[in-house]
């Protein structure tokens, strides 16, 4: 668990991350080893979800590495990631995401990051996100080193 108090916000304690796999940790498909090994650090403190539709065919290799992935069928997506994070328990779970696909999925979690990166990010889940950061390593660095959140979510 990850736990950390936000003034003006309360305390937060997190139990579970909820990642899309394309433009949010993989570009053209492919995870960087550096990403990796920050997943793996956090799989300490976290339960760690990657749902996605897997559309470079590449979820086997984070299957390969010890990291839970739900493949999306056809259907809305949007709908089937929500529930996906409140299934886990959406006041325990930070979300992070880029498409519009996310967007459910940054609305119900208790912390919803967007990443704008070489893939870009959705409008409509910016929108739903509590932060927006420019990398995937940064958005995980947010979760090793939770002080950081003070700066951005503080309201008091």
């Amino acid at each position: 668990m990850i736990a950390i108090e936000i003034p003006g916000r309360g305390r937060l304690e997190f139990r579970h991350l909820v990642l899309d796999l394309n433009g949010t940790l993989a570009t053209d498909g492919l995870v960087p080893a550096e990403v990796l090994d920050r997943l793996r650090e956090l799989a300490r403190a976290l339960n760690v979800h990657v749902v996605t539709a897997d559309t470079f065919g590449t979820a086997a290799s984070l299957e390969a590495s010890g990291i839970r992935v739900t493949r999306l069928g056809p259907g809305d997506q949007v709908a089937a990631k929500a529930a996906a994070v409140r299934d886990l328990g959406a006041t325990s779970t930070v979300a992070i995401g880029n498409g519009m696909n996310d967007e459910g999925m940054l609305r119900e979690a208790a912390l919803g990051i967007l990443i704008i990166g070489q893939e870009g990010a959705a409008v409509r889940s910016l929108l739903a996100a509590d932060l927006v950061v420019t990398s995937i390593q940064d958005g995980l660095d947010l979760l090793r080193f939770p002080k950081r959140l003070l700066a951005s979510l503080r309201t008091a």
